[in-house]
């Protein structure tokens, strides 16, 4: 049966396919196969050697490790190829980026350079690990409603000792001009949002950001102090006026007064949410840390303060407050809905993290070289974007225990199941292999001279600070305040 919507989404995958392999520009055949035994093999992937196997990857293993460590992906022309796809939208048609850092965990890889410490977590309650890896920061576009689909826009691998703000605020510049430039985004289109967890200076990257079209959603932490607008000067008035108002603490109800705006809404995992609305709040800033080397005078970079509230968590556990800062003022209450309604949408990028390690095999392959890293990431990423272009495609194979889903409901995982049906209706631009043998190797009882080089492991953590034992406050001391 004819299918037009069907046949453009076949041909927009065939379109990317073509395009991808263009971007492959050494040991394209190899690198191509590579990617597609990536998202035809059955099941997660338990070892990089493991998918020669496949039967999509046509070449041997050797063929396999030479186009990882040895091959060539130009990463400049893929990621205008990524933001030119079709990208999901809120409900008010705006775009929606978040972005988060991610570690590849390499402790054991002394010969492995520009390693840093990245922050995990424990398996118990507030246990917190440094462990070596190498950092990358993701940038991705979220979709509305309850699901596990992002879409991935960029990746940057997270150098030893760099300023995790400074890298993040520039990927993210470079992003949204890509948008920009592939028509993502034009004039009079709403403003694109960037939601942000509390690892980031939401402040300081919507300043920036000012000269393009976005909106800063940040959360904050719950000690925070921000200062109101500076009050009007009375006639007569000597000295120099004042550039702050009175203090908002995040933890004294007392200095909160009047609220801008109040919403409530029922959701079905966290019952009532009840958020609330401060306007034009900012944070006394001085000249240390970010603001040090700032030319002239200090910004006052004002926004609004939301406090959300729910019943009850999923997990069961205690809810506290979520303190979020909107880079905008006069916000109103369909304002604050979007705003937190959007934050919640943030985690879906756990999801997208969660994916490429325990199924993708994102961090499986155990490289020395982080450029070869680089190029497995990238892969990763476009082998995530065939899935996402699949999506309309593929018909569910479910497993007999589980529940059937609407197409349009379909997991990453599930999709993925069905794309060898999907492959066999493209075209694959790749090469026929070539017979070879393989090299005779180092003949057998001869040692090893040339030992690799190790590396020491840059002391920076996930957050860019140079890494320090956390303090343990006694109980019953109160939180420190920061500004």
């Amino acid at each position: 049966m004819h299918d037009p919507d069907r046949e453009a989404a076949l041909g927009e995958l065939v379109r990317f396919r073509q395009k991808f392999y263009e971007c492959l520009t050494r040991r394209a055949d190899a690198l191509f196969e590579l990617a597609d035994a990536v998202l035809c093999t059955d099941g997660p992937i338990r070892s990089l050697v493991g998918l020669s196997l496949a039967p999509e990857h046509g070449r041997g293993h050797g063929a396999l490790y030479d186009a990882v460590n040895s091959g060539r992906v130009d990463i400049a022309r893929l990621r205008n190829l990524v933001a030119a796809q079709r990208l999901p939208r809120a409900a008010d048609d705006r775009i929606v980026l978040a972005a988060d850092v991610t570690p590849w965990l390499r402790p054991d890889a002394n010969t492995s350079p520009e390693r840093s410490f990245c922050h995990t977590y424990g398996r118990g309650k507030d246990q917190h690990h440094m462990v070596p890896g190498w950092p990358y920061s993701i940038v991705a576009a979220l979709e509305t409603g309850r699901t596990s689909w992002t879409a991935l826009l960029d990746a940057v691998r997270l150098q030893p000792g760099a300023d995790v703000a400074a890298v993040t605020t520039a990927q993210i510049h470079e992003v949204v001009e890509r948008l920009i430039t592939t028509g993502q985004w034009r004039e009079g289109d709403p403003e694109i949002l960037v939601v942000l967890d509390a690892g980031y200076d939401a402040p300081r990257i919507a300043h920036l950001l000012c000269d393009l079209p976005v909106q800063i959603l940040g959360r904050m932490r719950s000690d925070r102090v921000l200062r109101r607008p500076a009050p009007p000067r009375m006639p007569g008035t000597n000295g120099r006026p004042p550039k702050h108002g009175g203090e908002f603490v995040f933890g004294a109800p007392a200095t909160w007064g009047a609220e801008q705006a109040v919403t409530s809404a029922d959701t079905r995992l966290y019952g009532t949410a009840t958020a609330q609305a401060w306007d034009r709040l900012h944070p006394r800033l001085t000249r240390r840390a970010a603001w040090a080397d700032h030319a002239g005078p200090l910004p006052i970079i004002t926004g609004t303060v939301i406090r959300l509230r729910v019943d009850h968590l999923p997990s069961g556990g205690e809810p506290k407050p979520v303190w979020l800062w909107w880079s905008k003022v006069d916000a109103t209450d369909s304002d604050v809905d979007r705003c937190w309604q959007m934050f919640l949408r943030r985690f879906d990028i756990e999801h997208t993290f969660r994916l490429f390690k325990q199924t993708l095999g994102w961090t499986t392959p155990k490289l020395r070289d982080p450029q070869a890293a680089d190029r497995w990431t990238w892969l990763i990423i476009a082998t995530h974007t065939q899935l996402r272009l699949a999506r309309r495609l593929v018909v569910d194979l479910r497993r007999p225990w589980e529940k059937p889903v609407p197409t349009d409901k379909l997991t990453p995982a599930r999709v993925r199941r069905g794309f060898r049906n999907i492959r066999a209706k493209t075209t694959s631009p790749t090469n026929a292999p070539k017979p070879s043998h393989p090299g005779p190797g180092r003949p057998p009882g001869s040692k090893n001279r040339h030992s690799a080089t190790r590396h020491d492991v840059g002391r920076i953590l996930a957050t860019g600070e140079a890494y320090q034992r956390p303090p343990h406050h006694k109980k019953g001391t109160k939180p420190r305040r920061t500004g």
